[in-house]
């Protein structure tokens, strides 16, 4: 295995060596736990840790390194090693910090592909599909939806699966997959080597099946199908860098319940396209889309050409995203006011006499 295999490449030796990094090793975050690192690389894997200059100078969670990420470090005991830069990230995979308000929690770093697993049984939901979209056009990774346990149902209501999401959600491949024999087989084709693949999806859609799938051992535990909700229960905990026998890179991640959207600049334009293509032909610029005269939005909606469980999905995640920018906006208020108070209580001190 080479640094190549692990995603390495040109732009990230460039800056390495412009930046004076020669004497450091490099070698990519496989798993993330409370500033506790495990760092990857051809040869080994290391226990990290930050130095003090990262802690303390950090002003947001996007200095702190991920999984994905690839960083300097130099081992300093056997196994034992010190993060001394983050270079620089491709892409990043983000959503709300869940019950944290105006914060991101990062899902992974520098992905080429994000596998969007959903289960063709009761789990099967479009809206959270398009959730999913708008958070990887955001972050510039292309998403692949991964069909699984279609051996659960027939192949017509296959077809009528595959017609719901062309029919809603254009110019986004589709991989069905089982766990059947040879039920990986189009998408073992479909990963590369060197590239990098995240797996996102709810609790109980396959994804640790599918990851032992591609594997060809068992990496994660699966648990057994519930007979009530008719879906596997939750077994992954953390995320996880693995090299698959292909040589693709797969990041596995915890089931999600909830998918919050941040700020995703070009993510809803991307995703809701067509909607906002019709709102530039709308009469008033601040059309809300609602019941305004000359609303070509509301035109499309009643002539069919714009799906309608897709615009309330779209004004839904839409007011999220309005609201996260609401609130990053007061914390940063927040933060540069007790900046504020701190150097005054800092000065104050300074000019006290004893």
């Amino acid at each position: 295995m080479t640094l190549q295999d692990l995603g390495y490449n040109e732009s990230l030796e460039t800056y390495k060596i412009e930046n004076g990094l020669d004497a450091f090793e490099v070698g990519r975050i496989s798993l993330e736990h409370k500033e506790r690192y495990v760092i990857k690389t051809p040869d080994a894997e290391f226990d990290a840790e930050l130095i003090g200059n990262i802690k303390f100078t950090a002003k947001s969670r996007y200095d702190f390194p991920a999984v994905g990420d690839w960083v300097a470090f130099i081992e300093y005991d056997k196994g034992k090693a010190l993060i001394h830069n983050v270079l620089p990230r491709h892409s990043i995979l983000e959503r709300q910090a869940v019950g944290k308000s105006g914060q991101v929690q990062i899902i992974a770093t520098n992905i080429n592909y994000a596998l969007i697993v959903q289960a063709v049984d009761r789990d099967f939901n479009l809206n959270r599909l398009e959730r999913y979209l708008a958070i990887c056009n955001a972050s510039k990774v292309e998403p692949i939806i991964i069909l699984s346990k279609i051996d659960l149902i027939t192949k017509a209501e296959l077809k009528e699966r595959l017609n719901q999401i062309n029919d809603r959600l254009k110019n986004v491949k589709i991989i069905p997959v089982s766990s059947l024999p040879n039920g990986y087989t189009d998408l073992e084709n479909f990963i590369e080597k060197g590239k990098t693949y995240c797996l996102l999806g709810s609790s109980g859609v396959g994804k640790s099946t599918l990851l032992n799938g591609l594997s060809g051992k068992e990496l994660m535990k699966t648990s057994h199908i519930s007979t009530s909700v008719n879906k596997g229960r939750h077994t992954t905990t953390h995320r996880e860098l693995i090299v698959l026998k292909s040589g693709g890179i797969l990041i596995d991640n915890p089931g999600m319940r909830e998918i919050g959207v941040t700020d995703i600049s070009g993510g809803l334009e991307t995703t809701f396209d067509i909607i906002l293509e019709y709102a530039k032909q709308c009469k008033f610029k601040d059309c809300s889309h609602e019941h305004e005269i000359g609303c070509a939005v509301q035109e499309a909606l009643k002539n069919g050409d714009i799906d309608t469980a897709s615009f309330f999905n779209f004004k839904k995640i839409k007011r999220e995203k309005d609201h996260f920018e609401s609130d990053t906006l007061e914390r940063k208020k927040k933060d540069k006011n007790l900046g504020k108070l701190i150097k005054n209580v800092q000065k104050q001190r300074r000019n006290t006499k004893y």
